[in-house]
């Protein structure tokens, strides 16, 4: 296949020059000496290394083309960071010698993973693999290449940042079938947050961002992949186990984002601080079940989260099994002499006959589990106090805490900001306005309240926003002398080069020429705080003049 004329980022043909006028990518960027050099082939030429993307933990991504396909692809190379590099003008990767045992375990690791996804590509909620193969000293992964937006990315331009759970039910629940199954083939994600759920143009909701478990914890010899707010707790603490549970927290804590428009807090500081409140005016619209489900989803500690996807998945679903199971729990948990009163009533009915007491026993579990959601007002999340139960009269939640987005990151306008709901509701945002020689015109640079602070609902926050490069009319200085010239320019905010031209008696010296002597010329606006070159006479020096002062003294 030629690739002299093609796009090394998107593989179509290149018509006006290295930047593709399909996908704007520059074809005559510099490659990292650490990353495959664009054209690279793999595999026996079937598959054509493009643009590098990123490098996560464990790999290096890149743009790709796969000739017998003939379709683009995402090939992933096995090249953790601080263990492997490469050396300028080889495709080998080189391992340091401390190193290579733990190099060739994390890549038994990596192929596995990969080879047991391709095994799964059934499974509608994974993006295919095409390929996994080894070369280069290394492993590949060669994925599908599909057209997606970022869950994160989705939620942010909604209308109100959140999205209501009959929405979120359709987008979340068919994930939840494969996280099910990856977990029944032994593959834990470690890394579910609002970046790797991306929905793509058939409508479906898929995961990306696989990893080995070795980059999900931090104690770990590679790169942590942390995504606070929805790593969990055993990940920083090796007290506890990684187990399934740890991506239903994770999953769990995407769905609050969507569904209250906030990141949650990090696992870590809820350790100290369990609270994890959603303002009333957002409760309301979650139905309770769903607020019970998150509440067992995204308990702290990874032994008192529910285990299993199943049991997860129907708790969302509002299965009457299930739920009774989780209302005996939280009485369980909440009311030890309802419990005991309940394991009174159920060994009574175990001594009648077993048809009938199987269902007298189902029949009080349902019934328990009805008169419980019947009689409580409020739902709570046992561990939080999302909601607390309280007189009808009196809101269960006055103030609540909300996460301050980074508005300046994102480059946030002042119409954005203005036409996003949830914020202008969160805060009472004002703005300022400064000049900046860094940032464009209207694009929001400095915000009062650092993102990821946790500050009360309707707290200010002023937002400065970019008046751009502050531009000044040059002064016409021809002409003055040069301390007024220069006076003159640094109070409009110059700064001032003096160059000495030569004068040949006619020009009185120390001033500034009459006519071209400034640089840029006068009355052109420039940004405030560039230099302006001002020529000046300097002192006569003909030999003319010397000769008839001399003649004058005799």
């Amino acid at each position: 296949m030629n690739t002299d004329n093609l796009c090394m980022n998107c593989f179509n043909p290149l018509t006006q020059g290295s930047i593709c006028a399909k996908c704007g990518y520059d074809n005559d960027t510099v490659a990292d000496m650490l990353f495959l050099p664009p054209k690279t082939v793999l595999n026996g030429g079937r598959y054509i290394v493009g643009a590098f993307i990123s490098q996560e933990g464990d790999s290096a991504s890149y743009s790709g083309y796969d000739t017998e396909r003939k379709a683009c692809v995402i090939i992933r190379e096995f090249l953790p960071k601080n263990i492997a590099n490469r050396l300028e003008g080889n495709y080998e990767v080189h391992i340091r010698e401390k190193y290579k045992k733990s190099f060739e375990k994390y890549k038994d690791s990596f192929i596995k993973l990969w080879k047991t996804l391709k095994s799964l590509n059934s499974l509608s909620a994974v993006i295919p693999v095409v390929d996994v193969i080894e070369e280069n000293g290394t492993a590949y992964a060669v994925c599908e290449k599909i057209s997606t937006v970022t869950l994160r990315d989705f939620l942010l331009r909604s209308e109100d940042n959140n999205i209501l759970w009959d929405k979120a039910r359709l987008m979340f629940m068919p994930v939840l079938t494969t996280l099910e199954n990856l977990h029944s083939n032994g593959i834990i994600h470690g890394g579910i947050n609002p970046d790797n759920l991306v929905l793509c143009k058939d409508g479906k909701v898929r995961l990306a961002g696989f990893c080995i478990n070795e980059c999900n914890t931090a104690d770990g010899e590679l790169e942590f992949n942390e995504n606070p707010g929805y790593t969990a707790l055993e990940q920083y603490n090796n007290n506890h186990k990684i187990c399934p549970a740890t991506d239903i927290y994770a999953f769990s804590a995407c769905i609050y984002r969507a569904l209250v428009g906030t990141n949650p807090p990090d696992a870590v500081s809820r350790e100290a601080n369990d609270k994890l409140m959603i303002p009333n005016r957002i409760a309301e619209k979650i139905p309770a079940h769903v607020i019970k489900a998150l509440g067992a989803g995204l308990q702290i500690y990874p032994e008192k989260r529910i285990q299993d996807v199943y049991d997860f998945r129907e708790l969302l679903s509002a299965a009457p099994s299930v739920v009774a199971k989780s209302a005996i729990s939280s009485v369980s948990a909440n009311e030890e002499g309802t419990k005991q009163a309940d394991t009174a009533n159920n060994s009574a009915v175990k001594k009648k006959n077993k048809k009938s007491g199987r269902k007298k026993a189902a029949i009080a579990l349902i019934a328990v589990a009805v008169i419980l959601i019947a009689g409580l007002s409020v739902y709570i999340f046992a561990f939080t106090d999302i909601l607390k139960k309280g007189e009808q009269t009196t809101p269960s939640i006055t103030i609540s805490k909300v996460t301050v987005p980074d508005f300046c990151t994102a480059k946030f306008t002042e119409t954005d900001i203005k036409n996003n709901g949830p914020w202008n509701t969160w805060f009472k945002i004002s703005f300022i306005y400064e000049y900046s020689t860094d940032v464009e015109a209207g694009v929001v640079f400095k915000q009062s309240v650092d993102a990821g602070e946790s500050v009360d609902e309707g707290s200010d926050i002023v937002l400065t926003v970019s008046r751009g490069i502050e531009t000044v009319a040059v002064p016409d200085v021809g002409g003055m002398s040069r301390d007024a010239a220069v006076k003159a320019l640094e109070d409009k905010g110059f700064t001032v080069k003096i160059v000495t031209v030569y004068n040949d008696g006619s020009h009185t010296a120390d001033y500034v020429k009459h006519n071209g002597g400034i640089a840029p010329e006068a009355n052109s606006e420039i940004a405030k705080g560039e230099e302006v070159i001002i020529q000046v006479y300097g002192e006569t020096e003909t030999t003319t003049a010397a000769q008839t002062e001399t003649q004058t003294a005799q």
